[in-house]
């Protein structure tokens, strides 16, 4: 039985060190540079009502332990707290409703801090129904947390908080750096 269990462990903590593949590998010109990364997950999660979302497209630019955690304050409740999913579970929750509805995503400004291979970006966010759409319906902070490996650029964490009457985006986010 110490065999067994002992098997089974190697065995486990073997396939825990294999990193996961994505269903696609990225399109080079995707996660080549901050910039290009940035742009693919803005454009590849905006689509007007029945437009399909190319999945794939989104996964291919997640590391493999990537988290997405949107926060904020619950309108019932008052209590400010976040929520923490993979790329899939995003894609499984959040896909439906962007499909069903429209949803563009927009960089309004960006402001960038980077230290070797990683990357912290604050991207700030509007949101508009379609894509002809002058005024948002919201908007808000994307902070991304990005790493180089030497060969392509990997989105690690995005973690949002949407901008509410009570929590207006301060003016320094409302402008990208001057770099």
């Amino acid at each position: 039985m110490k065999r067994i269990l002992l098997a089974c462990t190697v065995v486990l903590s073997i396939s825990l060190s294999i990193p996961a593949q994505t269903a696609k590998e990225a399109d080079p010109k995707d996660v080549a540079s901050l910039d290009s990364i940035m742009k693919a997950v803005y454009d590849v999660i905006s689509g007007d009502a029945g437009k399909a979302r190319d999945w794939d497209r989104f996964r291919s630019l997640f590391h493999k332990d990537a988290r997405l955690i949107p926060s904020g304050k619950n309108a019932q409740t008052g209590v400010v707290g976040a929520r923490v999913m993979t790329p899939e579970d995003y894609v499984k929750g959040s896909g439906p409703f962007l499909e069903k509805n429209g949803f563009h995503e927009r960089e309004l400004a960006r402001h960038v801090d980077t230290y070797g291979n990683i990357a912290q970006v604050f991207s700030t966010y509007h949101a508009f129904k379609t894509a002809v759409d002058k005024e948002p319906f919201m908007r808000g902070i994307n902070s991304f947390q990005l790493l180089n490996d030497g060969k392509r650029w990997w989105v690690v964490t995005i973690y949002w908080q949407a901008e509410t009457p009570d929590n207006l985006i301060p003016k320094q986010f409302l402008k990208s750096d001057k770099k």
